[in-house]
């Protein structure tokens, strides 16, 4: 008798959950889009430094041009957009036949927004800006939500495909 795959739920789970970091991702940069001044001052303030503890031995890393700020904060929206356009890509090829392919892009995809808060916002902003001294302008705990949520996507989207017997049960 033929074999099957077990892969059916675990589609559905990549589809859904790639879906829900593409809808996330697209609400951000929306936001981000619609409501520019807003998350342009949380930019402003962490690269400028000025709620931190002002330890002269930190201090010198401040960016406090303006124009140098808003580019940064025009790349992440772009990089923002990106990645949503990457899992909203991902998400529709998951619920076709070819899910090598969707597994490729959804990993882009990914791999951007685990870059963009991982090394973006909590190394680079957390820590070379001092963001966790910040109590007003401190996005950390946001931005471990985001990567791990993104991590046990890619997770899910990397289980291997086990085929499954005549009976019913996972075979190797």
């Amino acid at each position: 008798m033929p074999t099957t795959t077990s892969r059916g739920a675990l589609s559905l789970a990549a589809t859904l959950l790639t879906a829900s970091v593409a809808l996330y991702m697209a609400l951000v940069a929306f936001g981000n889009i619609t409501d520019f001044g807003t998350n342009r001052d949380f930019v402003r303030h962490v690269l400028a430094m000025d709620t931190t503890f002002k330890d002269d031995d930190l201090m010198w890393r401040a960016i406090t041009n303006e124009a140098l700020q808003d580019t940064a904060y025009v790349v992440i929206i772009i990089w923002e957009t990106a990645s949503a356009l990457l899992l909203i890509h991902g998400t529709w090829l998951w619920t076709r036949p070819d899910h090598a392919h969707a597994r490729r892009v959804s990993t882009y995809g990914l791999l951007m927004v685990m870059l963009l808060f991982g090394a973006g916002f909590m190394a680079i902003g957390g820590e070379w800006f001092a963001m966790w001294q910040s109590e007003n302008w401190n996005g950390l705990d946001a931005a471990l939500r985001v990567l791990v949520l993104s991590g046990v996507v890619l997770l899910i989207n990397h289980l291997p495909d086990r085929p499954v017997g005549p009976s019913g049960h996972l075979t190797d």
